[in-house]
């Protein structure tokens, strides 16, 4: 029943109700797609609903939300526990995510301006801050801003936001490569080379550095599941 009502129009649910359920939904995707709360842990409707302060209503439905989203798994009798990482999805959404942000940094690199370019440049320095700071939350938030950017110059913003949903289960398993020495200096290295082949106007090279940028992942997995196979299914 619970799922029927969310389905309603916005309407027919309680605004107090559906703005607390986000808040919920949102600082728990949050934590979990920053490996806070790691694959396989218990969330208990009890102490959620302590820590945010809130009633049983609006924690439930940030977490079938979630469920939606494939972060959480519910289990009748059982309790709710935050989705293991499923392996066979990386690379499927590595695919998708290659086939939008090159066909974006294709369109960017033949009709980027300088500004364009200056904003680019922007977003690596304040990812460069944060790795000098080793500040890995705000590495993530500006390496968000810089492929945002892309499509934003591209004049296709909804491209990101599709890349952006494609990519729950990648930016779990990029967070956990964070803390491997060298991989931030890497990172804002391989943007580097995108941003310099968008000023040369080179689609073909801007295309390949962003191809390479987004593959990197696929080797890692491997070891990631070998360090940390609890987190995988």
């Amino acid at each position: 029943m619970r799922r029927e009502r969310r389905r309603q129009p916005l309407g027919g649910i309680p605004a107090g109700r559906s703005t607390a359920a986000s808040m919920v939904q949102d600082e728990l995707r949050r934590a979990i797609l920053a490996m806070e709360i790691v694959p396989g842990a218990a969330l208990v409707e009890k102490e959620l609903t302590a820590h945010f302060g809130m009633s049983r209503t609006p924690v439930r439905e940030a977490l079938i939300r979630l469920k939606e989203e494939g972060l959480v798994e519910i289990f009748p009798q059982a309790g709710t526990f935050v989705a293991r990482i499923p392996s066979e999805a990386i690379p499927e959404a590595v695919f998708i995510r290659q086939a939008l942000e090159c066909a974006t940094v294709d369109l960017v690199a033949r009709i980027a301006a300088p500004e364009a370019v200056s904003r680019l440049d922007a977003t690596i320095a304040r990812q460069h801050e944060a790795f000098e700071a080793s500040d890995q939350e705000g590495f993530h938030r500006a390496d968000e801003e810089f492929h945002e950017a892309l499509a934003m110059v591209a004049g296709y913003p909804g491209i990101w936001k599709i890349a952006h949903a494609a990519k729950s289960q990648i930016d779990r398993c990029r967070r956990m490569t964070l803390p491997v020495p060298g991989r931030m200096s890497m990172v804002i290295r391989e943007h580097l080379s995108i941003v310099d082949a968008v000023r040369r106007h080179d689609g073909p090279a801007a295309v390949a550095a962003m191809r390479k940028h987004l593959g990197t992942l696929l080797p890692d997995l491997v070891h990631l599941r070998a360090q940390h196979p609890d987190y995988f299914a």
